[in-house]
């Protein structure tokens, strides 16, 4: 250690990690749908026929994601109301019981109630992660923690692939939603008794001054003042808040579509190889040629996004290390990761030469959303006051989330016309283009809206001067 760090001190990286924990078991509790969506179509939860199960599943993901929309807008406000720990921590008691609820849901409507109650308290994790952080870094950190609190999104969808579905070949799928909504409530005992503000820590004794005063160093005086009770539609007339909710409605349907259709998208290429292989192989008993472990697939892809993640975070640092104005770094770490998705046009074509090549482009594509994700966060703590950025976020998540409506719906609608049609993998490949070009168009929206991130300025009676 340094004694640079040795003289600052680390408890907020100890924030940060009690943020990428519960981050996990969100994303661990997200996951077990699209991972077990083959054995409950099977159980008879989506309707009788492979086109109609396409259709009503889309409709239970739209569930989610409607809710998720709703409970956004809703949580950010209700987390800047009572604050960041108590707000956390009612946001995962919700979807931890929730997550266990699927597991008396059996057929498309009743497992749609339960999945929109996820949806509604899972809501709650990025608000509150987003102001932990804005009230425990400064802005030079703040991409990286977020970077690193946010890769546990892909640990959650790392770790959920490589469990649930033997907890379901073994108990049944109702445990597996069981068990891992248990998991969440473990985490609050951690966040009780370790998290409180910077002032209380420092009061406490837990927190140094020199911590105190560099989390606060690089703020000017209106972002650290007690700003309270700005509207939302005050906040809707900003361009910088239109700026980060237009962002998240271009690029987080993009993810949604990973989380939710990557696993089927895996498994459709490996039905469709084995049926070709065995129609000229006629009497062939053994291992297809090209067939993958699906579920070893979809963790590779969220160790690949993992990285991205971090590195997300870390480029911004370095820049702004080396001289570069805060803004410019991260709108320069923004563009650069918008490119790479533009491999994910050629995912479909790559998948019929061999399934690994297509699992390759599309780990690169969620790395790349994964950093893309640490700095579009952090734009929010750059532009607005500490106790505002649960709200925005929220207003930005529920901008997401209603985005995902439209591609989840897309997604149901053109998979169901082209598997009717025996033509899936065409379908897969006009979602893909919309895939790969969403993150350029989202940085273009950005850029003319607010192109150096400049910080809001209330007016005098809103700051409560």
């Amino acid at each position: 250690m340094s004694s640079t760090t040795a003289r600052l001190g680390n408890y907020r990286w100890t924030i940060c990690a009690l943020v990428f924990f519960a981050t996990t078991v969100n994303y661990l509790d997200r996951n077990v749908l699209g991972l077990l969506k083959g054995p409950l179509a099977e159980a008879g939860v989506f309707g009788p026929t492979k086109a109609e199960q396409e259709l009503n599943y889309s409709t239970v993901v739209i569930c989610f994601q409607l809710a998720y929309a709703i409970g956004m807008l809703a949580a950010g406000r209700f987390i800047d109301w009572v604050g960041t720990k108590k707000g956390y921590a009612y946001s995962l008691i919700g979807w931890s019981f929730a997550a266990i609820g699927h597991a008396f849901g059996h057929h498309t409507w009743s497992f749609g109630f339960w999945r929109a109650a996820l949806g509604v308290t899972e809501a709650g994790n990025f608000p509150a992660a987003n102001k932990t952080i804005a009230e425990w870094f400064p802005k030079k950190e703040r991409a990286l923690a977020t970077g690193l609190y946010n890769s546990g999104a892909n640990v959650g969808a790392i770790v959920a692939p490589l469990c649930v579905p033997f907890i379901a070949a073994a108990w049944g799928w109702e445990w597996a939603f069981i068990l891992t909504g248990i998991v969440g409530l473990l985490w609050l005992v951690f966040w009780w008794r370790g998290y409180a503000s910077p002032a209380d820590k420092l009061k406490s004794g837990q927190l140094s001054q020199a911590e105190y005063d560099h989390i606060h160093s690089d703020l000017d005086e209106q972002q650290q003042s007690p700003v309270k009770n700005v509207p939302w539609l005050k906040l809707l007339g900003f361009r910088q808040t239109w700026a980060f909710a237009l962002g998240k409605f271009l690029t987080d349907p993009i993810w949604w579509f990973y989380l939710f259709w990557l696993p089927a998208f895996l498994a459709d290429e490996n039905a469709r190889k084995t049926t070709a292989y065995l129609a000229s192989h006629p009497g062939f008993v053994g291992e297809v040629p090209g067939v993958i472990s699906w579920p070893f697939a979809v963790a590779l892809v969220y160790t690949v996004a993992t990285v991205g993640s971090i590195m997300g975070g870390w480029l911004p640092k370095r820049l702004i290390g080396s001289g570069m104005a805060p803004f410019a770094a991260r709108k320069t770490t923004m563009f650069l990761v918008a490119l790479v998705p533009l491999s994910v046009l050629a995912a479909s074509h790559l998948g019929a030469l061999n399934t690994w090549y297509a699992v390759g482009v599309i780990a690169l594509a969620c790395a790349a959303h994964q950093a893309w994700s640490a700095n579009i966060f952090t734009t929010v703590s750059d532009m607005f006051p500490k106790s505002t950025v649960a709200s925005v976020t929220g207003i930005g998540g529920m901008a997401g989330a209603i985005g995902g409506i439209l591609i989840a719906r897309a997604a149901g609608l053109l998979l169901q016309r082209y598997t009717e049609q025996g033509r899936t993998e065409e379908g897969y490949a006009i979602l893909f283009m919309i895939c790969g070009s969403a993150y350029l168009v989202a940085w273009v929206v950005m850029h003319l809206l607010a192109p150096r991130l400049e910080p809001i300025r209330l007016p005098d009676e809103t700051a409560g001067r």
